[in-house]
C-alpha cells in the first residue's frame, strides 16, 4: 500500500506543473509581428542546409576547427560514441589553443549518458572548458522532473552556428555503423560581417542572448568541473584518446581542418530570425508554435510541414484547420506508426489520427525504412523554417524549443527539393483506414504484439498526453 501512495504521488507530481494548458498571452499577440520576417533587401547572413548525417559530421569538424575565441554547444542529448568522440577532440584540441568552451545539456540525458563516463571529465575539468546540466535530474523533487532542454545548436565566435534537430551521438550524425539511423535535418548561418564586432544584425547574435539567458539560469548547474578530476588516471587515459583521435582525423580529413569559404558555399538571406519558447523548466506558453501558426496563416498559397509525429490538443487542432482553410495549398508528413521509432507518438496518432484528418491539411505518412526526425516547414517559396520543435504536446508546452525563420528563395528551393525526395516514399492518407500507395513502398509489417501496446497505450496514457 505504501508503494501504491508513493508511486501516485510521483505520477501526480510530475503531472500536475504542466497539466493545465497555459494560453498565449495578450502581450506575446500584440508583440508578434509576420512582417518583421520579411525584408525586401538581402541581409547579412547566408546559409547552407545540412540534409545528411555525413554533411552534419563534415561541417561540425570544419567549423569547430575554426574556432579562435569561442565555442558554444547546447544540446539535449549527448552520448559517448564515434561521432562524440571526434567532436570532443576538435573541442579539447581548440581549448587547448586558448579557446574558451560553454557546453550545455539537458539534465537528463546528461545524468544518464554522461555520468560517469570519463571521457566527458576530461572536458569539464579542462581549465578552458565549462559545461552544465539544465535541470539535473533530482528523484527527490519529481515535479521539476520533466522540465527539459531540447534545443540543439553550435556557435562558433562571431562567425557561424548550425542550428536544427540532431542530437549529438551517432544515430544523428557522421557514418558510424550505429544500430540505426534518423534522417534529420540543420541549417549553418554564416556571418558575413563576423569580423565587424560592434554589427550585431547577424542572427547569431539572437542565438547567443538565447543560450545565455538559459545558462545564467538556476536551473543549470556545473558538470563535473572539480580540478581534482585533472590528475584521475582514467580522465588522463581518456584526454590521450582524444588527441589521439584528433590527430587521426586531421591526417584522414585534411579538407576539414584547411579552412574554407562558407561565402561560396551559402545562399544568401533577406531576414534570418530565432523563434523561442519560455526557458523555464515548469509549464509553457506555446509562444513557437503560436508564431509558427501565425507565418503559417499569412501564407499566399502554400504551405508543406514536415515533423516525426503529431500529438495535438483541441487549439492545435483548431489551429490547424484554420491554416487549411485559409491556404489553398497544405500538407503535412509525419512518420507512419510503422515507420516511426516514438511508440508513444505511434499510438496516439492511431487513436487520434481522425482529429488530425478532420483538420483538412492533407496528411503524408512517410515509409522510408529509417524513422524521419526533422522538423521543418517552408511557406511559400521564400520562407523556410527549421529546428527542433515536433509538432506535440511537450514540445509545445514543457520544453525549451528552438525554429530558425529564414527568408530565402534559394534555401526554400533546396529546402523543398530536400522535402520531395521524402514525399516520395510516403503513402497518402485517405481516411482513417486507406491510403494512396505508391507501388514500390514496402509498408513493414507490425506484429499483433506491438499493435495491442499501441492500443494500450494510446488509451492509458491518455492523462499523459501533454508529455508525449
Amino acid at each position: 500500500m505504501i508503494l501504491g501512495i508513493y508511486i501516485l504521488f510521483l505520477i501526480i507530481a510530475i503531472i500536475i506543473p504542466f497539466i493545465n494548458y497555459k494560453e498565449v498571452k495578450r502581450e506575446t499577440k500584440e508583440n508578434f509581428s509576420v512582417d518583421e520576417y520579411y525584408s525586401d533587401s538581402t541581409g547579412i547572413d547566408r546559409a547552407m542546409l545540412l540534409e545528411t548525417n555525413t554533411s552534419a559530421w563534415e561541417e561540425r569538424l570544419r567549423l569547430l576547427s575554426q574556432a579562435e575565441e569561442r565555442i558554444i554547444l547546447s544540446t539535449f542529448d549527448m552520448r559517448d560514441g564515434e561521432s562524440t568522440k571526434d567532436i570532443l577532440s576538435v573541442i579539447l584540441n581548440r581549448a587547448d589553443n586558448g579557446v574558451k568552451v560553454k557546453i550545455l545539456v539537458d539534465g537528463v540525458s546528461g545524468l544518464i549518458r554522461m555520468e560517469n563516463k570519463k571521457i566527458f571529465y576530461a572536458l569539464s575539468s579542462h581549465p578552458n572548458v565549462e559545461i552544465k546540466l539544465y535541470n539535473r535530474l533530482n528523484i527527490l523533487q519529481p515535479w521539476k522532473s520533466q522540465g527539459r532542454m531540447h534545443d540543439k545548436y553550435i556557435i562558433v565566435d562571431n562567425y557561424a552556428y548550425i542550428l536544427g534537430g540532431r542530437n549529438t551521438f551517432d544515430y544523428f550524425i557522421g557514418d558510424y555503423n550505429a544500430k540505426s539511423k534518423s534522417h534529420d535535418r540543420e541549417v549553418l548561418i554564416y556571418n558575413t560581417a563576423y569580423e565587424d564586432k560592434e554589427n550585431k544584425e547577424s542572427s547569431l547574435y539572437q542565438v547567443e542572448e538565447y543560450f545565455y539567458g538559459v545558462w545564467e539560469l538556476e536551473a543549470c548547474k556545473y558538470f563535473h568541473n572539480e580540478e581534482k578530476w585533472q590528475k584521475d588516471e582514467e580522465v588522463i587515459e581518456a584526454k590521450e584518446l582524444l588527441y589521439d583521435r584528433y590527430e587521426k582525423l586531421v591526417e584522414e580529413n585534411p579538407e576539414l581542418f584547411s579552412g574554407c569559404d562558407y561565402y561560396d558555399m551559402t545562399v544568401e538571406t533577406n531576414t534570418v530570425n530565432l523563434i523561442s519558447n519560455p526557458t523555464g523548466i515548469y509549464g509553457k506558453e506555446p509562444v513557437v508554435f503560436y508564431k509558427l501558426s501565425e507565418l503559417m496563416k499569412d501564407a499566399d498559397y502554400e504551405v508543406i510541414i514536415h515533423m516525426p509525429y503529431a500529438v495535438c490538443n483541441d487549439y492545435m487542432y483548431e489551429t490547424l484547420a484554420e491554416i487549411s482553410e485559409i491556404v489553398p495549398e497544405t500538407h503535412m508528413m509525419i512518420n507512419s506508426v510503422e515507420n516511426g521509432d516514438n511508440v508513444m507518438a505511434s499510438s496516439d496518432y492511431r487513436k487520434n489520427k481522425g482529429k488530425l484528418i478532420d483538420t483538412g491539411i492533407q496528411i503524408l505518412e512517410y515509409d522510408g525504412g529509417k524513422s524521419y526526425h526533422g522538423k521543418s516547414i517552408v511557406i511559400d517559396d521564400d520562407i523556410s523554417i527549421i529546428g527542433s520543435y515536433n509538432l506535440d504536446l511537450r514540445s509545445t508546452y514543457v520544453d525549451t524549443e528552438l525554429m530558425l525563420v529564414i527568408q530565402s528563395r534559394e534555401l526554400n528551393s533546396e529546402l523543398r527539393e530536400a522535402m520531395s525526395g521524402f514525399e516520395e516514399d510516403c503513402r497518402t492518407v485517405v481516411d482513417e483506414k486507406n491510403y494512396i500507395t505508391p507501388e514500390h513502398i514496402e509498408v513493414a509489417e507490425v506484429s499483433f504484439f506491438k499493435k495491442a501496446v499501441w492500443l494500450i497505450l494510446g488509451i492509458i496514457f491518455i492523462p499523459f498526453r501533454v508529455l508525449i
